[in-house]
């Protein structure tokens, strides 16, 4: 049923397999044997993909209802469960290599029956089908039925390294987000900073204008918590950033019943509660 439906809802074997991190032979496979057990043809394999036919709409249709259900009877049956096993936490990449793990991993000492996994991905996972139990997102969630707390807010900074300053202002050369990001406010701050000046890298991901401003290449607006405190940077005096975007730690309420996933909400929320001077800048020196 689940190989039909991500089929169903990609329309490609390709599609559905990387959905269900199987081969894509496998998803063949398994519909091929769902139609054969039914006695009804579910898709036409068509050039371009697999699209289902009306029979298969049908089926669709009452397979997604048997899939919410599912996914319901699972969230519920955390509610019993106790501190052991595993909690999928979201959250933006750099937020969850640079912040989270150095921050949580030491609160397991107080709860060894759990395992973490922290994922990062710049999309919001799908909190109602099970695709992660807490996100740490950077927007409120617009999805109906789901539980968001305020975590704190991110503020952003000018930094280098260290003596890249020092060189004449009309010299400084600049690393920001490509066009698929140029409308976040901390880069039309940058931009606004730069007015003109060259940018010698762009790219999407915060991880290489971190390391391009490390070695040496430019001036990147970053986060505070990824600039104060390293060696390899310093920052770089500017008016202050205006830019103050809000962090949620954001759940579906049915899995707040779980003992597990609520320690480690609580783990969250005292881990940015601590961070929080940090996180706004509130607290770092020469921004």
């Amino acid at each position: 049923m689940r190989h039909f439906l991500a089929l169903a809802r990609h329309g490609s074997l390709s599609g559905a397999a990387r959905r269900l991190a199987v081969e894509h032979s496998t998803v063949a496979r398994r519909v091929e044997a769902l139609e054969h057990a039914l006695g009804v043809r579910l898709f036409d394999r068509l050039p371009r993909g697999w699209t289902l036919t009306p029979e298969g709409e049908t089926l669709a249709e009452q397979a997604g209802r048997m899939e919410d259900e599912a996914l319901a009877f699972s969230r519920l049956a955390l509610g019993v469960g106790t501190l052991q096993g595993t909690v999928r936490i979201s959250a933006p990449p750099v937020i969850a290599s640079h912040f989270l793990v150095p921050r949580l991993l030491p609160h397991r000492e107080a709860w060894p029956g759990i395992t973490l996994d922290i994922v990062g991905e710049s999309r919001e996972a799908n909190l109602a089908r099970g695709e992660a139990d807490l996100a740490v997102r950077l927007s409120r969630p617009s999805a109906a039925g789901l539980v968001a707390r305020p975590l704190g807010q991110l503020g952003y900074g000018l930094y280098a390294a260290p003596g890249y300053a020092e060189q004449p202002a009309d010299a400084w050369q600049f690393l920001g987000y490509d066009d698929s990001l140029r409308q976040v406010p901390q880069q039309q701050w940058l931009d606004g900073i730069a007015a003109g000046r060259r940018f010698i890298l762009r790219s999407n991901d915060l991880a290489a204008l971190l390391h391009g401003a490390r070695g040496g290449h430019g001036i990147a607006a970053l986060p505070h918590f990824l600039g104060a405190g390293d060696p390899a940077l310093a920052p770089v005096a500017a008016a202050p950033c205006p830019t103050l975007r809000p962090i949620w730690l954001v759940m579906h309420p049915d899995v707040r019943r779980s003992p597990r996933v609520r320690t480690v909400a609580d783990a969250l929320l005292s881990v940015f509660s601590e961070a929080a001077g940090l996180l706004s800048g509130e607290t770092v020196s020469g921004t």
